[in-house]
């Protein structure tokens, strides 16, 4: 297949782009920069330079394309609604050009939203956008599915690891430097679920090869680790006292990161492992969190 990738020189996408390749598929990659430009030829995908925003390059490709995967966002949860509404219309610059065609197209959701407190799994629907978190990338795609194209969603741990990670962990690696201390919120027992950026994009070739049928598809290794775990793992990753917050102690240490600290979104994967026989083999986040070379990467 000739598949169009968004965000192809990420921490997902660039996975994404070897996987694919491996698999004897063509990827054309959407990069913003020269550096991801670099990144994602030496791959040995073609590279098309452009943003979300140039909608009729989005448009180009997804027409060349027979199928697309969709893993670009803007992380900056300083301006979410921007970010929100540039994916948006991009997701629907490319699914006005998939109409009627059948192909695959593959976007990139979460399950930390989805029902906080109890194990969620791909049963459950994608929750209304917020005011303040107005991200909604599965409703926009989806609305495609009755006019002619194959939708789905791969909704991916808060915490998409490995070596060089860029995610959720390096913010509490972050905070730990800045503050001396590796800390968690009361009791620590809220659980994040985890998976190895590897062990993702297999998965989102196998919703590719399979038409995206059936999705939405759970990146879901961990069931859920708690934040205690996470916080003691970074406290002899950087030989640091390990300290329970609450309050406003917490919310000083975490900053804007609070309401992800404190964040309890167990989830699981059982269709996506029966459905696509997606089976992880990478190493755990506490294996990976093991190793010094995982805080290396943040200093």
């Amino acid at each position: 297949m000739r598949v169009f990738v968004t965000g192809a020189s990420g921490w997902v996408g660039s996975a994404v782009v070897k996987e694919l390749l491996s698999s004897g598929h063509h990827v054309l990659g959407l990069v913003r920069s020269e550096a991801g430009a670099k990144k994602v030829a030496e791959l040995g995908a073609e590279v098309l330079h452009g943003t979300l925003d140039d909608l009729a390059t989005l448009q180009q490709a997804a027409v060349q394309a027979d199928g697309v995967i969709h893993t670009a966002f803007h992380h900056d949860f300083s301006k979410i609604v921007e970010s929100s509404e540039q994916e948006r219309r991009a997701i629907e610059a490319i699914g006005s050009k998939l109409e009627g065609s059948h192909r695959p197209f593959v976007v990139t959701s979460g399950v930390a939203l989805l029902a906080p407190g109890r194990v969620t799994s791909e049963d459950d629907a994608s929750p209304p956008p917020l005011a303040s978190f107005p991200r909604a990338p599965e409703t926009t795609a989806f609305a495609f599915a009755a006019r002619g194209v194959r939708v789905a969603a791969v909704r991916l741990a808060p915490t998409v690891h490995g070596i060089g990670d860029n995610g959720f962990v390096p913010r509490l690696v972050h905070f730990a430097r800045q503050t001396g201390i590796s800390a968690y919120v009361d009791e620590g027992r809220n659980r994040w679920p985890t998976v190895h950026r590897l062990d993702a994009a297999h998965l989102y070739r196998l919703a590719l090869e399979n038409e995206a049928a059936h999705g939405p598809f759970h990146a879901i290794t961990e069931e859920g680790v708690t934040l205690k775990q996470i916080a003691e793992a970074i406290g002899r990753g950087l030989d640091i006292p390990v300290v329970s917050l609450s309050g406003e102690k917490a919310a000083e240490h975490f900053s804007w990161f609070t309401r992800f600290a404190g964040i309890d979104c167990p989830s699981s994967s059982p269709r996506s492992r029966s459905l696509l026989g997606w089976k992880p083999e990478q190493p755990t986040l506490l294996e990976d969190m093991a190793h010094a070379a995982y805080f290396e990467a943040h200093q």
